[in-house]
């Protein structure tokens, strides 16, 4: 059993061990990237305030690009009977730098050393999910724009109600990233603070160069107050959860919108072949699990961040071991959410639309208030025409006029495409991420 960094003379049993460490082995290797170039930045302090020499920094900071290297090629491996990735880092550079690899804990916590590390690799992992938020975006934008002419049913109560357009319905799915946009914008700015130099969430008596870190890993500010960087573990990844949910309550609706669409009683698209399976006894079916699988898996994300919070939600300030149950919810989020906004981005480039719905006359009767319209524009009070087209239904004499001529903001007429695309194009200016991949080339290099 390999020692602990915090171990002194008791020995833990294997059966503590196992309980104690948990997941952490595996899920570690998440940060294992991050973990390496928070060590780099520190280090690179530490060398600043005279606790390194020149010689022992370059030392250092060779054998930490090689152990990042390896993550990046695959190579990296926290060994069996080490905690964590923090301690494998540091064995690997005490195996091959002998004392001069213990220097670098000092003026640090492991729990300052995991707050930095989550927040770099969130930082990364949000990146990666605006990126495709973005790409499924500018998909129903074009879907939008190709079938805007192209009428559908618009329902409430789930009834035929009036007349939409699928250049509306792709558009509306548009218009509702952007506004995730605006939480992950949020998240995003609220991790892109620094807490490494919180040590164990008291500071630390080393003169340390909090503000040398922060640039160097390329973070907007620092969380000042030591005791409220640790109070963020937990905080951040709520926070963070919120806007998971608001991306992933996008998906989930307009999955389900899809698959109740492709259904043979509505018949409004069809779904690529190759994202349907059939049935064991049925020949003729097609099934949407694709999307149903999309659903269920974004409906389990809305559900993060009540998650965090009931794992965190009663600790006072300073750290709990509870808060390591969080990463076992928390770090393969955003996996299952890049998944199904590639996914889906696949599928609504490729789904098709039924151009000829309204021929079906079940459906005449939402185009009422286009009539009692036309009648109110010629005149006739709206409470008079209103009475006039519901009698005429009821007598069985209405008879619909299937052109609309909508033209305010927002409507079947005027979609706002482009409005809709400089408002997600605002957003996406202000996440600045080239200063982050900036600093954490040179940092690396």
């Amino acid at each position: 059993m390999a020692t602990k960094l915090w171990q002194k003379n008791v020995t833990m049993t294997a059966e503590i061990e196992r309980f104690t460490v948990g997941r952490d082995r595996e899920l570690d290797l998440y940060l294992a990237e991050s973990d390496v170039l928070g060590s780099m930045a520190h280090i690179t302090m530490l060398q600043s305030i005279g606790l390194l020499t020149s010689e022992e920094l370059q030392t250092l900071l060779a054998e930490l690009r090689r152990i990042l290297a390896d993550i990046r090629a695959g190579k990296f491996t926290i060994e069996e009977g080490v905690e964590d990735v923090h301690s494998e880092v540091e064995l690997l550079l005490t195996r091959r730098l002998g004392d001069v690899g213990k220097k670098i804990h000092s003026g640090r916590s492991r729990n300052d050393q995991v707050l930095v590390d989550l927040k770099l690799w969130t930082r990364r992992q949000l990146r990666e999910v605006v990126e495709l938020v973005k790409a499924l975006f500018d998909e129903l934008q074009v879907q939008s724009e190709r079938y805007k002419d192209i009428l559908m049913p618009g329902y409430t109560h789930l009834q035929v109600a009036m007349p939409s357009s699928f250049g509306l319905w792709f558009g509306a799915y548009a218009e509702s990233l952007a506004d995730d946009m605006l939480f992950l914008q949020a998240a995003y700015r609220l991790v892109n603070r620094n807490p490494l130099g919180s040590a164990a969430g008291y500071g630390s008596s080393f003169p340390l160069d909090r503000q040398m870190t922060t640039d160097l890993l390329g973070f907007d500010s620092m969380d000042y107050n030591v005791v409220y960087a640790q109070m963020g573990r937990g905080k951040m990844e709520r926070n963070v959860g919120f806007a998971i949910a608001s991306v992933a309550g996008t998906i989930s609706k307009l999955a389900f919108d899809a698959c109740m669409f492709n259904s043979q009683n509505f018949g409004f698209v069809k779904l690529p072949d190759e994202c349907t399976t059939g049935s064991s006894i049925m020949p003729h079916k097609k099934n949407p699990d694709v999307f149903e699988l999309t659903r269920a898996k974004c409906n389990k994300l809305q559900a993060l961040p009540q998650q965090v919070t009931l794992i965190m939600n009663n600790l006072p300030c300073g750290y709990f071991r509870d808060l390591q149950i969080i990463k076992e919810v928390f770090l393969p989020a955003f996996g299952e959410l890049k998944d199904c906004l590639r996914m889906t981005t696949y599928i609504i480039e490729r789904i098709r639309v039924n151009e000829h719905i309204l021929d079906d006359p079940r459906y005449d009767l939402m185009f009422s208030v286009e009539e009692v319209n036309r009648l109110a524009a010629s005149g006739m009070p709206f409470r008079d025409a209103y009475r006039k087209v519901g009698l005429d239904i009821e007598a069985g004499q209405f008879t619909p006029q299937k052109q609309v001529h909508h033209t305010h903001a927002g409507s079947i007429g005027n979609l706002c495409t482009a409005e809709i695309a400089a408002q997600m194009d605002r957003l996406l200016a202000d996440f600045h991420f080239e200063r982050v991949e900036e600093a954490e080339r040179k940092l690396s290099c």
